[in-house]
């Protein structure tokens, strides 16, 4: 199995905290935010079932790869101490000459994952009861026929800023109801969203990508978004979305769901 968590952020909108400390070692509760991630990526079957993760390791293995920039040095030494602690290997990706944004990210550490496999991507910053297991999952289940992609783990959240899909939940574009902004490869966009034909999620920073995108990514820039890369290339290739019911999601992105992150986490265990 392979996952990949987004650790190189600059967490600007946590300041005063971040100009000391980089946002994936910003505390929460009595652990630093990315090891609320580890925790989770570690309850995994793939992780917790000694015989999935030695079939596993005969197809290539599993690898844990964490990216980082700013205060990169910080979260190495980290990841260092709390190594014995899980029952994966974690490698880094350093970006601390460059930061790669979400899609450069993915691509400059192509080269560390197990080949084959799809790619859990999971946002240091976002607190949630995802069903790890049942995203990834979905993700392999989708027919060939579809020519999978990626399968983007959404909710009903309100927001200013929706994916659109379509009845089948296979992602058709982007907007942002505030400004009226549409992104798509469809020229017909407008007109199915004016025909209700449409459905709006939030996208969670949590998705599944699979390595057969890998080629369409060697034609992109070193730096670039990944949610960009998904709506250039959705006519092409399956980006299907996941609801899951009773998701329950926190991006703690700014000081005020900081404070309310704690209570947000002992809530979701009960």
């Amino acid at each position: 199995m392979n996952v990949m968590i987004f650790a190189a952020g600059r967490g600007t909108r946590l300041k005063p905290l971040t100009d000391i400390l980089p946002k994936a070692l910003v505390p929460v509760g009595d652990k630093p935010l990315l090891q609320h991630v580890l925790d989770k990526v570690a309850e995994l079957p793939a992780f917790k079932n000694k015989e999935q993760e030695a079939v596993a390791s005969e197809v290539g293995g599993s690898r844990v790869v964490v990216n980082v920039h700013h205060f990169g040095s910080q979260i190495i030494n980290f990841l260092r101490l709390a190594q014995p602690h899980y029952p994966f290997s974690i490698s880094i990706s350093d970006e601390r000459e460059q930061l790669l944004e979400t899609g450069g990210a993915i691509k400059k550490a192509r080269s560390i994952f197990a080949k084959g496999q799809p790619i859990l991507i999971h946002n240091c910053d976002i607190l949630s009861n995802a069903d790890l297991t049942a995203l990834y999952a979905s993700a392999a289940e989708t027919s060939e026929s579809d020519r999978v992609g990626a399968a983007l783990l959404v909710s009903e959240r309100k927001t200013t800023r929706y994916l659109l899909f379509d009845k089948d939940m296979r992602l058709m574009g982007w907007t942002n109801i505030q400004t009226g902004e549409v992104k798509s490869p469809y020229s017909d966009i407008r007109e199915r969203m004016n025909r209700n034909e449409l459905s709006m999620y939030a996208f969670s920073g949590i998705h599944v990508i699979s390595q057969s995108l890998f080629p369409l990514m060697d034609e992109e820039q070193d730096v670039f978004p990944i949610m960009d890369f998904y709506l250039k290339n959705c006519d092409t290739f399956c980006i299907r979305g996941v609801l899951q019911p009773g998701l329950r999601l926190l991006d703690v992105g700014k000081l005020d769901t900081l404070d309310a992150a704690a209570d947000f986490l002992q809530d979701i265990v009960r």
